[in-house]
């Protein structure tokens, strides 16, 4: 019997991958726009027509999530997508200025790793592979293991489709023997010019660690304010819809409720009212030690499963109407379960007693987790908003929408974007939701419009070492000094 390693294989389909993806890639970069175009559209109706059968496996697989809202996603990341950039210049010459003698051309990155997680695997999968190609280039995707089956399944659909429209199917490739080695290699290879990274946060440190250019993303820990303002019925209904969406998987989604005291009876009344079932001090001290794993990291079981599931894992009962389990928190970082990221239908609950007050907390709360990405307020004081804006560390803030919608550009018009960019803050490489204009770098043709001569002519003078782009005369400079000198006897 033959033994065979497998990191060893792992490692060597990557490369083999990558070579082919470098060959695909190559053949791409002499195609025009209209060729690019037709590819880009060819993946994203596959993804359409595919978006059931693949939210299914997804779910299966997994087990995270509600498979009826998969099927949106998927449909998000091939329609809603290609919808966006269908029109989008990204190959060749972008601009030209006669008048300034400046062109600009886009030019591939050339191979991207695309990392793809077991939470939104393939909705992930169709918008990584969309963004890549129409900028021109190709990709790799390591895939997470727990999500194999289904991610090779989504790259079968679209290497098809690359078929059909008349490409090279090796545009879009996977791994098959997912292992850390593997990710690793694909990472460090010398042919693999940019991370495109969505998972976890050591997964994402590990990218940005790898010498290759990244665009990773932080975690989501986002609080939803309800302020005084605010259509409270449908802001409520907002935060416990965007918190079930998939039961949590989108990291654009409400981690946390914060409101005032004065607001704090009428907002549990009406979460109560919607579904939402607030825990008592011994059921929220049980859930909150359940949550979270020793060293502190979100426990992996309790990722996209439903209320019940969860409640039954942690050794609680709860109404079976329950759609939201939510938990009194009143202090911040670790020792406060609830005050983490939850990628589940699990909400914290904080109040204080003014919309400042809210402000520092919700500042305390970004900075312990989430700096740069995402926070939601409801309200319809646009004085409140502004208030906020200037304050709170996030790259996107959200006003009177479902946060995991709103985030990714569904119910918004922020760009539609599975990858959320969360700025220097959050250490990421952008704070804007990622599209194809990450993914190719700006070549600039400028033509010369002045000699050295000319440009030593226009210089500033400086006599007696003091430079001036304007002529001062001696004579104005004693008048200036005398007029101080009168000013301050006059003092």
């Amino acid at each position: 019997m033959q033994l065979y390693d497998k990191d060893l294989l792992s490692v060597q389909e990557v490369r083999e991958l990558v070579e082919k993806a470098r060959a695909a890639q190559e053949e791409l970069s002499k195609k025009d726009q209209q060729d690019v175009d037709r590819l880009v559209r060819s993946i994203a109706h596959a993804g359409v027509r595919n978006a059931q059968r693949l939210a299914e496996m997804a779910h299966n697989e997994t087990g995270f999530g509600v498979t009826a809202d998969k099927v949106i996603k998927n449909v998000f990341a091939s329609k809603g997508v290609y919808d966006y950039i269908k029109d989008m210049k990204t190959i060749g010459e972008l601009s030209r200025d006669n008048e300034k003698k400046l062109r600009t051309l886009a030019v591939p990155v050339g191979v991207i790793a695309g990392l793809i997680p077991s939470t939104n695997p393939t909705s992930t999968a169709l918008y990584k592979a969309l963004i890549s190609v129409k900028a021109g280039n190709a990709i790799v995707f390591s895939p997470h293991p727990n999500a194999l089956e289904c991610i090779l399944e989504t790259v079968k659909v679209i290497r098809q489709a690359l078929a059909e429209a008349g490409g090279n199917e090796d545009l879009v490739s996977c791994i098959t023997i997912p292992t850390m080695q593997a990710t690793d290699n694909l990472m460090k290879h010398p042919d693999v010019s940019m991370i495109l990274a969505t998972g976890g946060s050591a997964m994402v440190r590990a990218a940005y660690s790898s010498g290759t250019p990244a665009i990773g993303v932080g975690p989501g820990n986002g609080p939803a304010f309800i302020e005084k303002t605010a259509d409270l019925k449908a802001a409520v209904r907002r935060i416990l819809d965007s918190k079930t969406f998939d039961n949590g998987t989108i990291c654009a989604s409400e981690q946390s409720v914060v409101c005032t005291f004065e607001m704090e009876a009428a907002v549990k009344e009406e979460m109560q009212r919607q579904g939402a079932y607030f825990l008592n001090e011994q059921e929220r001290k049980k859930l909150g030690e359940f949550i979270l794993r020793a060293n502190g990291t979100m426990n992996p079981m309790i990722v996209g499963r439903d209320v019940q599931h969860i409640a039954k894992l942690a050794g609680l009962t709860i109404p079976e109407n329950t759609r939201v389990i939510v938990a009194k928190e009143d202090g911040v970082g670790r020792g406060h379960p609830y005050s983490n990221e939850k990628l589940a239908p699990i909400l914290g609950f904080y109040t204080a007693s003014d919309y400042v007050e809210v402000c520092d907390l919700c500042r305390e709360i970004l900075y312990y987790e989430g700096a740069g990405h995402t926070f939601s307020i409801h309200t319809q004081d646009e004085k409140i908003v502004d208030y906020f804006s200037r304050r709170i560390p996030v790259s996107r803030l959200l006003v009177n929408t479902s946060s995991a919608i709103g985030g990714i550009g569904g119910s918004t018009n922020l760009a539609p974007a599975l990858t959320l960019g969360c700025g220097a803050i959050g250490g990421s490489a952008t704070s804007e939701n990622v599209g194809p204009m990450h993914l190719y770098n700006l070549r600039y043709v400028a033509y010369g419009t002045k000699e050295i001569d000319e440009i030593r002519a226009e210089a500033p003078k400086c006599p007696e070492g003091i430079c001036s782009d304007t002529e001062v005369s001696r004579e104005s400079v004693d008048a200036i000094v005398k007029k101080i000198i009168e000013k301050l006897q006059a003092v």
